[in-house]
């Protein structure tokens, strides 16, 4: 019975045997398990990451924008600089011409000063040249009157600004030392006019703006004319003219036929500067003349001393403006 009790038990390994049945339901289970593990862990990381790229791109976005903002700001500051430093370099570059236009008046004072100091050295004046010398009186009076406002303008405008400009404050206290000289000098010309039966009232007018600047303009016209009209000669024997740096011989063969000709960076300081349109005649007073420079055949004549005929007395510029045409550099070689 017991052999058939035996042959009739299931295996543990049969289907449907009550072992077998446990171990596939804790497989199952643990397998059911290890896949919720899985799956747990797997939603886990999905979450995680997507946390982690939402931040990532929370932060960089606000970073970004942070970014922005200071990039914008810095923008705004640097414009405000670039504004700031413009400005100041524009009323910088307004107080130079500023400057500029003062020292020129008051270079201009002085050469009137000269001018109005000349003509009163004349024992007796014409109606002329008094009249001259109180419009170049008012004239005066004018310049320093104006350039007194510009200076006090520059100085107000330097102290409001806040800015401590050593070298503009220098130049501001200079200019103004200036101006006390000439109105300390233009005093006693006219004292000096007021004992000559100058009234003192006329003395002391002043220009209109008006008046000023229509004079400024006939003044610039006159220096502008001078300039135009500007001239320079030099003579001498070619021993004196190379001495001087202005010619030098070239050409020729074995030192024959060289010829003289100007140096091209010669010193100007050498020539006598004339005014080409009342300076007519070049004192020469030698037997032998010619012209290192070129000008015009037909412009110009050698004229011969009236006692002596081989000698050379001057050369008269017989028209000016073909003479001066091609340079307004004369130089003349004389021969002893």
């Amino acid at each position: 019975m017991k052999n058939d009790e035996n042959m009739y038990k299931p295996l543990a390994n049969e289907p449907g045997s009550p072992l077998n049945n446990d171990k596939n339901r804790l497989a199952i289970e643990k397998n059911a398990l290890k896949k919720g593990r899985e799956k747990g862990m797997l939603m886990t990381g999905i979450i995680s990451l997507f946390i982690i790229v939402t931040a990532g791109i929370i932060f960089y976005s606000l970073y970004s924008r942070e970014k922005q903002e200071q990039l914008a700001m810095m923008e705004d500051q640097k414009y405000a600089f670039t504004e700031m430093l413009n400005s100041r370099d524009s009323a910088i570059n307004e107080w130079v011409l500023t400057f500029d236009q003062i020292e020129k008046d008051l270079k201009t004072i002085k050469e009137k000063e000269k001018l109005i100091a000349m003509s009163s050295s004349d024992v007796e004046f014409s109606t002329d040249k008094k009249k001259q010398i109180l419009e170049d009186i008012k004239y005066i009076n004018a310049l320093l009157d104006q350039n007194k406002k510009k200076i006090a303008s520059l100085s107000d405008q330097l102290k409001k600004s806040g800015s401590t400009i050593k070298g503009l404050q220098t130049k501001i206290a200079e200019l103004e030392v200036s101006i006390a000289q000439s109105e300390s000098e233009i005093s006693g010309l006219k004292t000096a006019l007021a004992e000559r039966d100058f009234k003192i009232e006329q003395l002391n007018t002043s220009m209109t703006d008006l008046q000023l600047a229509m004079a400024q303009k006939a003044d610039t016209i006159a220096l502008q004319i001078n300039e135009m009209n500007k001239a320079y000669i030099a003579s001498g024997t070619y021993k004196d003219l190379k001495a001087k740096g202005l010619v030098v011989k070239e050409g020729g063969f074995l030192g024959l036929g060289r010829k003289e000709s100007l140096i091209e960076n010669f010193p100007e300081g050498t020539f006598a500067q004339i005014d080409r349109t009342e300076t007519k005649t070049i004192q020469v007073n030698s037997k032998k003349v010619k012209f290192v420079t070129e000008h015009p055949i037909g412009s110009y004549e050698f004229v011969h001393d009236g006692t002596k005929s081989d000698q050379i007395a001057y050369i008269e510029i017989k028209n000016p403006e073909e003479f001066w045409k091609i340079s307004k550099y004369a130089v003349v070689e004389v021969s002893k």
